[in-house]
């Protein structure tokens, strides 16, 4: 059995074989006249007329029969077998192609269809020309491999190797195609908003730094696009979305990856009620267009995504689950029953603070149909208007399915001065030590000042949503390259 470094060590000697004939390995131009999806799909018509076609892909398997030799090639689109036979290439060509092309390479092939005796659809090469020579050999054994996190380093080869991987993220593709759809026709405007920013904000997160040495500045990578989004509501757009990168510096997990894709829009003059309407409409059309159906199997249980789906106010689950009330109980008694519930909270921790964990590890985890949990307690959202006639509830809700959160979302607050103290506040808790505290940012308040429509606005993670809808279980199956421990 020869060792990875034997096998390269082979195939630098084929390279090299290749130069010496004069041949470029890697050549400029390539002619291709069909993906191989057009002949499997057309092959009745191309081979009755016996029209010359040519081909490109990578060599993804060889058989060798004396004079005779099959192999698959496979491109973006799909596979098909080859055959070449020394009769008809000549005995030079068949010789160099044994002795200089394997597994792995790139190959362009020219010829005519026929079916093999078996039935087989294959082209019959006239000529060929090498178009990558591979150094690596590509593994034996690469599906079902233990050792998954090598498949998400190596996505490339997990790519190759594994059709229902490539799937998933084709998927990917059609959700955000049908996202940007939706909400183009419903009269959003795409924008672009800065990721390296001067103050994070728009959620509760640990930035990430850096450093802008030309101007001597330090800068964060953006937590959220939500300040800047509204900066354009203030400057007159009514209707704005952004599908973009955010970045967090903080734990991985299943549903959590350092950076991650989010989609953000603000709708001017609306509120979180007639956000939620839009939501199902807005969830549901994505569904039916990639999907054709609102129903979804996640990890073996059903997942119905008819509409309407149930409001559920955030006090009643709090109080089902814990049997107090949180607006009498204090942060002494919460805290208790946070540890036994057995979440991992500090003797510091705020009461609000104590309540997201129980909600997050405890209460969320069983919320399997798609529920809007609303009226969270004045303090989740630094960013969200508080209700006319109970000012102590927000006027938000979050959409949690399969005990995920896929939504959050708000009527957005628009008063300045409001705002003020509530970035106050979270600067009281960021010097306490609160490191996912909102900062306080005047440039944003004094954008405010002059004035900011009444409006909803929404946050989804688009990779959470992959997630649900690819039936995958972690962010890793639906980020292509995830952010990996050094080896």
């Amino acid at each position: 059995m020869k060792t990875i470094e034997e096998l390269r060590q082979s195939r630098l000697k084929k390279l090299e074989n290749i130069k010496k004939h004069l041949i470029n390995p890697y050549p400029l131009f390539v002619k291709r006249t069909h993906l191989i999806s057009q002949v499997i799909s057309e092959f009745t018509k191309l081979a009755r007329q016996k029209k010359e076609i040519s081909l490109v892909g990578r060599i993804r398997s060889l058989r060798i029969h004396g004079k005779l030799a099959f192999f698959h090639i496979e491109d973006g689109s799909g596979k098909i077998q080859i055959a070449i036979s020394q009769s008809i290439v000549g005995e030079k060509a068949y010789q160099f192609f044994l002795d200089n092309l394997e597994i792995g390479d790139f190959v362009e092939v020219r010829g005519v269809l026929f079916r093999t005796k078996t039935g087989e659809k294959t082209l019959e090469c006239d000529d060929f020309k090498i178009l990558a020579k591979a150094l690596l050999p590509l593994p034996e054994k690469w599906h079902g491999l233990k050792d998954v996190e090598e498949r998400y380093r190596k996505r490339y080869l997990d790519l190759l190797f594994n059709p229902e991987v490539k799937r998933k993220f084709e998927i990917r593709s059609k959700i955000l195609q049908a996202i940007r759809e939706f909400l183009i026709k419903e009269g959003f405007f795409e924008v672009e908003t800065p990721i390296l920013q001067p103050i994070y904000g728009g959620g509760r997160a640990k930035p990430f730094k850096t450093y802008l040495e030309a101007m001597d500045l330090k800068l964060y990578l953006r937590i959220a696009p939500e300040l800047y989004l509204k900066r354009l509501l203030i400057g007159g757009f009514e209707k704005v979305f952004e599908i973009g990168k955010c970045f967090r510096n903080e734990g991985i997990d299943r549903f959590h990856n350092p950076d991650f894709t989010m989609l953000e829009f603000y709708w001017a003059f609306s509120d979180y009620k007639e956000l939620m309407k839009f939501t199902e409409k807005f969830l549901t059309a994505v569904l039916k267009k990639v999907l054709k159906t609102t129903k979804i199997q996640y990890q073996g249980q059903e997942i119905n995504f008819k509409t309407p789906w149930p409001r559920v106010e955030f006090e009643v689950l709090f109080r089902e689950t814990t049997k107090v009330d949180y607006w009498t109980v204090n942060q002494k008694k919460l805290l208790e029953i946070a540890k036994k519930f057995g979440l991992e909270v500090k003797e510091t921790m705020p009461k609000i603070e104590i309540a997201d964990e129980i909600f997050k590890k405890i209460i969320r985890p069983k919320i399997l149909q798609p529920t809007f949990v609303i009226h969270y307690p004045l303090g989740f959202q630094v960013l969200a208007k508080a209700l006319d006639k109970n000012p102590n509830k927000l006027a938000n809700f979050q959409l949690i399915v399969a005990g995920i959160e896929l939504v959050n979302a708000f009527s957005e607050l628009n008063d300045p001065l409001e705002q003020r103290k509530r970035f106050e506040e979270q600067r009281k808790l960021l010097k306490e030590g609160f490191t996912e505290a909102h900062p306080l940012d005047e440039d944003f308040l004094e954008a405010l000042e002059y004035g900011m429509p009444p409006a909803a606005g929404f946050g989804m993670g688009i990779d959470r949503l992959v997630l649900l809808l690819t039936d995958s279980y972690s962010l890793r199956e639906v980020i292509l390259f995830p952010t990996m421990k050094r080896k």
